[in-house]
């Protein structure tokens, strides 16, 4: 089973084989963790996206990682669900991310991924709902990757995540 770590920091720095960005559907770069990515992976990053988007949301797709450190080798550009209210499949859309963007790191042999909170910037999913979905999906989705990091940018969303591992390890211990 997946070992899963929430962690407070800058996703450009983990130290893991791969790191998904909340990507939007052009791949071309956006603001918030996805700008920063596309930041610290250079202008190359924009054409990789490029040349193979579109991405519709809850799917996910690769591009090498460019000039982020090793271990870092890939970057996963899912794309999340921009929230209505929840009627409009959102939450299905959302776990798709995390569920297709395993399946993509098990595609390019990566055994350590590190995940923002998609969705909850721009795209304004409630974080604590998100939260709750994101460690659902990863824990129930069959991969190879050994190690998944949750990684939260700021305190609140960090204590969304937490709160949200904790009540899945308790009820799975319950």
């Amino acid at each position: 089973m997946v070992i899963i770590e929430v962690v407070l920091g800058d996703i450009t720095r983990e130290r893991v084989d791969a790191i998904v960005t909340a990507a939007n559907e052009s791949l071309l770069g956006g603001g918030g963790v996805d700008g920063a990515i596309h930041r610290a992976a250079g202008p190359r990053l924009s054409q990789a996206g490029a040349a193979i988007g579109p991405c519709e949301p809850g799917n996910a797709m690769a591009t090498a990682a460019f000039d982020l450190d090793p271990p870092v080798r890939h970057i996963i550009h899912a794309v999340g669900p921009v929230w209505e209210g929840g009627g409009y499949g959102e939450a299905e859309i959302l776990a798709s991310c995390y569920r297709q963007s395993l399946a993509v790191a098990d595609e390019l042999g990566a055994r350590t991924v590190a995940f923002p909170a998609i969705a909850t910037g721009v795209y304004g999913y409630p974080p604590d709902q998100a939260a709750r979905i994101a460690v659902a999906a990863i824990r129930s989705t069959p991969t190879r990757v050994e190690r998944v990091r949750l990684v939260a940018f700021d305190d609140d969303t960090y204590h969304h995540l937490r709160r949200a591992w904790d009540e899945l390890t308790a009820s799975a211990e319950g």
